[in-house]
C-alpha cells in the first residue's frame, strides 16, 4: 500500500539558476521503501534567437579574446541548450546521495534493501527528511515541476 507524503509543485526561472528548493516531510513511520517522481519541463530553449544570446554572452565570459569571434560564429554546435534540476535525498540519519541526471522525468526510491543508481541503501527512519531540488541552469523563460513522495511496504529480503 502507497501512502503519500508530498505532492509539490512549482515554477523557476532564470533568475532560479545555481540555486536549491528543499522539500522538507515528517514521515511518522518506519520502514519500508520512500518513492520519489520528479518531472519538469520543458527541457530545451527551442527559441534559437534566445539560444544565440545565451550562448554569447557565456562566450564572452569564458573564452579568451583571441577565440570569442570563431566561437561566436559556430554557436550552434553548443546546442541544444537545456534546463537542468537533479534530485538529493537526505534522511534523519544523513545524505543518501543524489540522482544527478538529464532526464526530465524520474521516478527513484530508496529503501534497506535496494535503491536508484546516485542513491544508497539505508533505513526509512521515522523523522524529518528532505529532498533537494539543485537548478543547475534553467535557460527557458520559466521551467514548471512536479515532485511526488510516497511511502510504501517493502517485500522482507
Amino acid at each position: 500500500m502507497k501512502t503519500a507524503i508530498l505532492d509539490a509543485q512549482g515554477r523557476v526561472t532564470p533568475a532560479s539558476s545555481k540555486s536549491h528548493i528543499i522539500h522538507r516531510f515528517f514521515l511518522t513511520s518506519a520502514g519500508g521503501r520512500l518513492g520519489i517522481d520528479f518531472r519538469y519541463g520543458p527541457k530545451q530553449l527551442e527559441d534559437l534567437e534566445k539560444a544565440r544570446t545565451l550562448i554569447e554572452r557565456s562566450i564572452d565570459l569564458y573564452f579568451e579574446e583571441e577565440t570569442i569571434a570563431q566561437a561566436k560564429a559556430h554557436f550552434k554546435s553548443y546546442l541544444p541548450l537545456n534546463n537542468l534540476i537533479t534530485v538529493s535525498v537526505d534522511s534523519p540519519n544523513g545524505h543518501l546521495g543524489a540522482a544527478h541526471r538529464h532526464d526530465p522525468e524520474q521516478v527513484l526510491h530508496v529503501s534497506r534493501y535496494e535503491a536508484s543508481p546516485g542513491l544508497v541503501c539505508g533505513d526509512i527512519v521515522a523523522g524529518m527528511w528532505e529532498v533537494t531540488l539543485s537548478l543547475h541552469a534553467i535557460v527557458t523563460d520559466y521551467c514548471e515541476y512536479s515532485l511526488q513522495i510516497w511511502q510504501e511496504e517493502e517485500a522482507a529480503k
